[in-house]
């Protein structure tokens, strides 16, 4: 059976490149970075390296980029690093669950917590911001990248609000990586995160920009790995494959990579809203990352849809892939007023990098039969056509 991957936001096939950079880093040249002798200080070497790669990619010095676990980790140590009883954090409604819940945590610990909301745009209003900011405001989290309809955030305009209140901002970076240009000066960020297995890196990887200046209290103590900013010895392989992919994710943003990526997500998009009815596009006025494209069949169950095109070869989801087998609505959605039928029948395709036109033709083949089929099944569906057919009749 012919398959094609289209959940990219939810994970990204390990580049065999990457795969390559890091086979030595395993066996024959193991060695760990925090011992003096040759085998540890050729490991530190390559820590090194990679920690230049991801700066470049991030447009920071190499000092400034700490080494983590992913994207929950480096969201975690941004907010916890940062915050004390007392203080007040504003992010929004739409975040993911690793910013969302360390937040409801926080507000658990005495720290004031606002979350903005979004209107059907999918995106946050800097006024918003601007007028949520309290004296003792410490710290603004706001995603550049939404991970389920990939709007873009106005991220530029709120470092600039945060440096005039004198406020620490961090942006949750994981879903633009590799798909969009990221510079933290341009941003005006103070915290950066990202993980690498959002583009073609190792899984059990990622980084946190932690401007100079800034001393986030750290999450895990131990050794002075990290600059004391993450104790533990390093993940040798993890971090050189890291750090070679955030060397191709470069290469990528900075070609024709986007633009070829957006040009097929549109084809997609076009060729589902003219073959299928009752069918729309999340934020499609947006701003959006190239990959991704959120689109809602109603009268159907996403779950449903999604596991009928998976038998037939074509792998996607209903959402974030960290919350599937939820049985509530997408947060997301529902900050946006969707309804809860309609973001239960709503369907994310997001494209990898390798993704061609014979892709999204073999998508094109296989997603309108299949809302078929499932309508056909529904019996909402068919009291609805019921009623159609009947309202026709009498206006005849």
């Amino acid at each position: 059976m012919n398959r094609v991957y289209m959940d990219a936001n939810a994970t990204t096939p390990l580049a065999p490149e990457v795969f390559a950079a890091m086979r030595p880093w395993f066996t024959e040249q193991f060695g760990n970075a925090s011992s003096i002798h040759f085998y540890g200080q050729r490991a530190r070497a390559a820590v090194e390296r990679a920690r230049e790669q991801v700066a470049r990619l991030l447009g920071c010095r190499p000092a400034e980029v700490v080494f983590t676990s992913g994207g929950t980790e480096g969201d975690n140590l941004a907010l916890t690093g940062v915050l004390k009883p007392g203080d007040h954090l504003i992010t929004s409604s739409i975040e993911h669950h690793a910013v969302l819940l360390t937040a409801e945590r926080l507000r658990d610990r005495g720290i004031e917590v606002t979350f903005l909301p979004v209107d059907a745009s999918g995106v946050i209003d800097p006024e918003d911001v601007r007028r949520a900011v309290r004296p003792n405001t410490r710290l603004i989290s706001i995603m550049m990248a939404n991970n389920e309809i990939g709007t873009l955030q106005p991220v530029a305009e709120i470092g600039a609000i945060a440096q005039e209140a004198d406020v620490y901002f961090h942006t949750d970076a994981v879903q633009a990586v590799g798909k969009v240009p990221i510079d933290v000066k341009s941003i005006g960020c103070d915290l950066l995160s990202i993980s690498g297995h959002k583009f073609h890196g190792p899984q059990g990887t990622g980084a946190l920009y932690i401007r100079r200046g800034t001393h986030p209290e750290p999450l895990i103590f131990g050794g002075p790995q990290e600059r004391q900013q993450r104790a533990g010895t390093e993940n040798l392989p993890g971090i050189v494959g890291l750090g070679h992919a955030a060397e191709m994710a470069q290469a990528f943003v900075a070609g024709d990579g986007p633009a070829r990526l957006a040009a097929l997500r549109d084809r997609l998009e076009h060729g589902v809203l003219t073959q299928v009815d009752e069918v729309g596009v999340y934020c499609g006025g947006s701003r959006r990352v190239p990959n991704t494209t959120d689109l809602w069949f109603d009268h159907l169950e996403g779950e449903a849809l999604v596991i009928a095109l998976d038998l037939k070869g074509l792998a996607l989801s209903g959402g974030s892939a960290c919350m599937s087998g939820a049985s509530e609505s997408s947060h997301v959605l529902t900050a946006m007023g969707v309804v809860p039928e309609r973001a239960r029948a709503s369907l994310r395709f997001s494209l990898d990098t390798s993704a061609t036109e014979d892709d999204v033709d073999f998508a094109l083949a296989l997603v309108p039969a299949a809302v078929s089929h499932l309508r056909e099944l529904s019996p909402v569906y068919k009291r609805s056509a019921t009623r159609e057919q009947a309202a026709a009749g009498s206006s005849t």
